[in-house]
């Protein structure tokens, strides 16, 4: 799996001074990525990530994390996301009707 700083054609160092931003509004809700900040750490970026992205909207928490840490599937791999038409794995009819089957193949 590729990181996404190299599908985005970056490289090693221009990727570390880039921080993605999530965001929670409640803590019910999930984090959300809201954008990204350049910064030269971490601690940097949650700053910057508060003033940007959390100074006028509510929010209970932040998430900074550098670009290079990101993977991400490839283009070339949308098949993976095809929906599967085998559903050989599902067994079909109530808990019931299973357990009606499963008495008659253990008697065979």
């Amino acid at each position: 799996m590729p990181a996404l700083m190299e599908l985005l054609g970056m490289t090693q160092q221009q990727a570390s001074h880039i921080y993605a931003v999530f965001r929670q509004d409640t803590k019910n809700d999930p984090h959300v990525h809201v954008g990204e900040v350049h910064a030269t750490d971490a601690e940097m970026a949650l700053v910057l990530a508060k003033e940007q992205f959390a100074r006028r909207e509510p929010c209970v928490n932040l998430w900074v994390v550098p670009m290079s840490a990101i993977a991400a599937t490839a283009y070339d791999d949308a098949d993976v996301f095809e929906p599967s038409t085998d559903k050989s794995y599902r067994f079909g009819g109530s808990y019931r009707e299973q357990e009606r089957v499963m008495r008659t193949k253990r008697r065979d």
